[in-house]
């Protein structure tokens, strides 16, 4: 048994301090010349909670690098990569929020596509017609994604003024959307024509401050889709996307993360799934009854606080 006298020992308060010190070092200091622990969990959450809100996650992880100085213009790739590695997170969270659906549009899928229950598309079921749609509306924002991954990558997509532009130009459309949509579709009376359309406006989500959400819901919302509808079938289309770039940029960024870099990867992409879950659930709910104003206004006011910031050179 440790005798009490133990604990006032100069030794025990020594040894007390370089263990708290030590842990607070850890979770706070900056090991890899890129970020702490406790930056990652604060990108994580921001990047899950935004990412399925039409407010343009890009933006705010963008906005929150430069305010935390994370952004090297050096190197701008790496950001992308980050950004793009920590969308996995998010991408757990509709697996996980759809995986009802997923499963059934996967197995209708091969069932009637490549296994004994081979049929025209006509005669396919709503959950393999389903899965013909995603796949039609992912061909546009692949092939584009391929094609401008140099400028994707580069400086022209981090700065701040095109994303204060871009949160006011789509903010503006969506806000048109909302005045002439019909809003009648449900998901199955969606076309492959409505995916490919939805599919190239997914594209202009490469754009930053567009928002792959806020640039699907509001090509939704053009064709006619009730508000969920649009919202539903924005996050069944991100899977093979976000999958994609996320896997495709984890495996060419390996070169450069450390450890400490792939610890910090793995708590940012754990707390975006976790509020990207929250995120979900709450957009779906809010649309079933709500219109997306509050977004539009949020989007306005958004953009134009960073043009006051960047006038003022705060940011």
């Amino acid at each position: 048994m440790i005798p009490p006298s133990f604990f006032l020992r100069p030794s025990f308060f020594k040894s007390l301090q370089n263990n708290i010190n030590y842990i607070l070092d850890f979770f706070t200091t900056d090991k890899n010349n890129f970020m702490s622990i406790i930056e990652a969990i604060i990108l994580g959450l921001l990047q899950g909670l935004s990412e399925f809100i039409p407010i343009s996650s890009t933006a705010h992880l963008t906005i929150a690098g430069k305010l935390m100085g994370l952004l090297n213009s050096q190197q701008p790739e790496h950001w992308t990569a980050f950004i793009a590695v920590i969308q996995l997170g998010t991408l757990l969270a509709v697996l996980v929020y759809f995986y009802k659906d997923i499963k059934d549009i996967v197995i209708s899928f091969i069932k009637e596509n490549l296994g004994s229950q081979r049929r025209n598309y006509k005669g396919q079921s709503f959950n393999s017609k389903m899965g013909w749609l995603i796949i039609i509306g992912t061909v546009p924002v692949v092939t584009v994604g391929l094609l401008l991954k140099k400028i994707i990558e580069g400086k022209l997509t981090k700065e701040l003024i095109i994303i204060a532009i871009v949160l006011i130009a789509l903010a503006l459309f969506l806000a048109l959307a909302e005045k002439i949509s019909k809003l009648k579709k449900e998901m199955n009376d969606l076309t492959w024509k409505d995916a490919l359309i939805v599919g190239f406006a997914q594209c202009l989500a490469l754009i930053p401050g567009a928002s792959r959400s806020g640039t699907t819901i509001t090509a939704g919302l053009f064709l006619g889709m009730n508000r969920e509808t649009a919202a539903r079938f924005s996050f069944l289309l991100s899977i093979p996307a976000v999958l994609g770039s996320g896997l495709l940029e984890f495996y060419q960024s390996l070169k450069y993360i450390s450890g400490h870099g792939f610890l910090v990867l793995i708590i940012s992409t754990i707390a975006a799934a976790v509020s990207g879950y929250a995120s979900i659930e709450f957009l779906l709910r809010y649309l079933r009854t709500k219109s997306t104003l509050l977004f539009i206004i949020y989007r306005i006011l958004l953009g134009i606080a960073i043009i006051i910031l960047l006038y003022k050179n705060i940011i």
